[in-house]
């Protein structure tokens, strides 16, 4: 059996997937505009990295018309559980709970947020 290699988005093509993710789906210019709010891009490589994210089944372009819309084509959550696995493994050598522990340190955890945290540690528990 042939085993199909994640497509792993660049940094550009994550900003252009959160405004997707976002929006659900978009024209360039549309992707183009909220890009230019943050940082200085330039229409035609927008476009150019839409056209490539396209290539690489990133977004799906519906192009029934003269605008095309784009879509995007991976969920938020796999794009999300595919780098944070990525990092668990490169940089905390497989160890999730050195990730959490290292997050915890680093950030003042909400009553709110530690709450959840528990609960969630609670449920992995439950499951064993």
């Amino acid at each position: 059996m042939i085993k199909i290699k994640a497509v792993k988005p660049t940094e550009s093509e994550l900003e252009i997937l959160a405004i997707l993710w976002e929006k659900k789906h978009a024209t360039v210019r549309a992707v183009h505009e909220e890009l230019c709010k943050t940082k200085d891009a330039g229409y035609t490589t927008t476009l150019k990295l839409m056209q490539i994210m396209f290539e690489k089944n990133l977004v799906t372009r519906d192009d029934s018309s003269k605008t095309h819309i784009y879509t995007p084509a991976v969920t938020k959550e796999k794009t999300q559980k595919q780098f944070l696995n990525r990092m668990i493994d490169s940089l905390f050598a497989g160890s999730s709970a050195d990730l959490v522990l290292q997050a915890l340190g680093q950030t003042n955890a909400s009553d709110d947020e530690l709450d959840k945290i528990q609960k969630m540690i609670e449920d992995l528990k439950m499951r064993k």
